[in-house]
């Protein structure tokens, strides 16, 4: 199932919605607003110097004329306002241009203007890959370096939220480690069985959650069978989530640049999506990380 293409279809019959983006003059993220733009799927807000936008939109032969134009001095000042142009309800979701991520989550978590949910940020992936029969999500490659399992309790939370809101009626969630068997001497195995015991009281309403998961057990079933698994979860995750940053960073550039598949990504936990690309990202990566925040929830009206 290519939920890319299907994302695409139903925004083509869509009102096009505002994405802030703060600091704007940024060749690639330009290129991808461009590629949105002929699509009809957004207006973009672009925030930070308009001369300097323009210029870097002149080269890529992307017409500005009739876009808002919000001017910043800096990328500091650029992450506050397109933070607030969100926070208003003037756009529906923000994007990071060229300024630091420290700098615009900070603009995002500040009290007096920010979009601050009520749990914790976190980034969530989208993947669509030759070897599965489905998509698969994964959090989190990005935002919390070493979680603990309350916090990776708000992670799911978060991932659930973002997946109940795009169609996804009881996503299955499986906590990856090393290995599937508990172990003390490996933290990710005992949170694992941590977060399962905590789910008996059903904390995370309508998912299920199962693991520890190596990754091969999480994702394919007939694996999780000749490893002698009788967790009837087991090989049919929808939603992984890493033990800390630096699993989940490694294979989320495992999949999206070894694995001939697609991507996309987001952080959420906020009150808004926030397209929050790295900048070694392809253009056709970010473009469906937009379309992802800006058009996700009609997905789930289908």
């Amino acid at each position: 199932m290519d939920i890319f293409a299907r994302l695409f279809g139903r925004m083509e019959h869509a009102p096009a919605k505002r994405l802030a983006v703060a600091n704007a003059a940024d060749h690639e993220v330009l290129a991808a607003l461009k590629s949105a733009v002929d699509l009809g799927i957004v207006e973009p807000v672009l925030v930070g110097d308009r001369s300097e936008i323009l210029t870097v939109a002149e080269t890529l032969s992307f017409d500005l004329s009739r876009f808002e134009f919000m001017e910043a001095r800096h990328a500091e000042e650029a992450a506050q306002i397109a933070v607030s142009a969100v926070a208003s309800g003037f756009a529906q979701a923000l994007m990071k241009g060229d300024v630091q991520t420290s700098t615009l989550l900070k603009a995002v978590l500040d009290p007096s203007y920010g979009i601050r949910g009520p749990g914790l940020l976190s980034h969530l992936a989208c993947f669509v890959l030759p070897a599965l029969d489905r998509p698969v999500f994964l959090s989190d490659a990005a935002i919390n370096i070493a979680p603990s399992i309350d916090d990776k309790m708000k992670i799911i939370q978060n991932g659930v939220d973002f997946l109940h809101r795009i169609g996804w009626c009881e996503p299955i969630v499986g906590l990856l480690a090393a290995v599937e068997k508990v172990n003390p001497k490996m933290p990710a195995t005992t949170d694992a069985k941590e977060i399962v015991e905590r789910q008996k009281q059903f904390v995370i309403k309508g998912c299920q959650i199962g693991g520890p998961y190596a990754l091969d057990n999480a994702l394919f079933p007939e694996m999780a069978k000749h490893k002698g698994m009788t967790d009837p979860l087991a090989g049919y995750a929808d939603l992984l989530i890493a033990p800390d940053i630096e699993a989940g960073n490694l294979l989320y550039k495992s999949m999206s640049f070894l694995a001939g598949g697609q991507s996309a990504g987001l952080v959420i936990g906020a009150k808004a999506p926030i397209v929050l690309t790295s900048r070694s990202d392809s253009e056709e990566t970010k473009l469906r990380a937009i379309a992802l925040a800006l058009g996700g929830e009609l997905l789930g009206s289908e």
